[in-house]
């Protein structure tokens, strides 16, 4: 199951804000959103020149809104339009950098996911209630997933796109990611292993296995409607990758270093969480945000200069 979403920072949206500043352009995107159009068909549907159809239609282009490609007609070709994001989701919050430069920190709630892969039992929920229903793989693409304090599956991954937001003259000493995670079981069951497998620029960085799925005791952040029958807090866990080796929590977990994973070429950052199909323990996967949990944090992408 996927959804296909563009996640930016607000500078990196400015092309798409000024596209959707228009009633126009708003409409030509809710028609090709559920049909392949040509620009004929766009200016008979919305009643318009196909002059003023094309000018609109490169300025969706441009924003990356929609994708047009030239196919065979019967007088030459004709340019076949298509919306096929399902969502943009703008981040306003921007990034901690310090006072040196020297660190930026991205923190991504753990809601924007920008595709997933999950088996029951699974489910999400707010600080405050329940997103969807549980068990029910529809609920991972409910809008409302952005609110997401708590989520859950056997097995299967989530994965995020984090915005490079800096210039490529400046060199990279580490990049890091940090998450409160533990195993799931229904309710909670403190000796549960799972393996926890996390990926950056679709290169595995290394796996670490949960102890099992806590509860028996509520999370420092945990709201007290939720069922101290269920799980409760996790671990807070930290994959960093080096120009030398990869680590989880300091301990060397693989030989993958910066160069392996592309870092110096990739426009973004692809970040991977989730419990392979062959685990030696398949023992799936809790991921806390903020107001779950022991630490009160979404996902921390940190990336380190010389």
């Amino acid at each position: 199951m996927k959804t296909t979403i563009i996640l930016l920072n607000i500078n990196e949206a400015i092309d798409i804000i000024r596209a959707l500043n228009s009633p126009l352009r708003r409409k030509m995107l809710s028609l090709l959103s559920t049909r392949q159009l040509n620009i004929n068909q766009i200016a008979e549907e919305l009643s318009i020149p196909q002059s003023t159809c094309a000018v609109n239609i490169q300025i969706l282009e441009k924003a990356k809104l929609i994708r047009s490609e030239s196919v065979p007609a019967s007088k030459g070709a004709q340019k076949i339009c298509t919306a096929d994001l399902e969502e943009v989701v703008i981040m306003l919050k921007q990034e901690n950098t310090s006072a040196n430069d020297k660190i930026i920190e991205t923190e991504m709630p753990i809601g924007l996911y920008t595709d997933f892969s999950v088996s029951p039992p699974c489910g999400l929920v707010s600080a405050e209630k329940i997103i969807g229903y549980y068990d029910q793989i529809s609920s991972f693409m409910n809008p409302q997933r952005a609110a997401a304090s708590l989520i859950w599956f056997s097995k299967g991954y989530l994965t995020y796109r984090f915005p490079r937001n800096f210039s490529s003259s400046k060199k990279i000493d580490n990049i890091s990611v940090t998450l409160e995670i533990c195993s799931e079981f229904p309710g909670y069951k403190n000796d549960w292993p799972s393996d926890i497998t996390l990926w950056i620029n679709d290169i595995e960085i290394g796996t670490w296995t949960s102890p099992g799925d806590m509860g028996g005791q509520f999370g420092r952040f945990t709201p007290r409607w939720w069922d101290l029958k269920n799980t409760q807090y996790g671990f807070l866990k930290t994959w960093k990758v080096t120009k030398n080796a990869s680590f989880i929590d300091g301990e060397k977990c693989s030989k993958i270093t910066l160069d392996d994973i592309a870092i110096n070429t990739c426009d973004s950052f692809i970040v991977k969480i989730g419990v392979k199909e062959d685990a030696k323990n398949l023992g799936g996967l809790n991921i806390f945000g903020r107001n779950f949990g022991n630490y009160n944090k979404d996902i921390i992408f940190k990336v380190e200069f010389e």
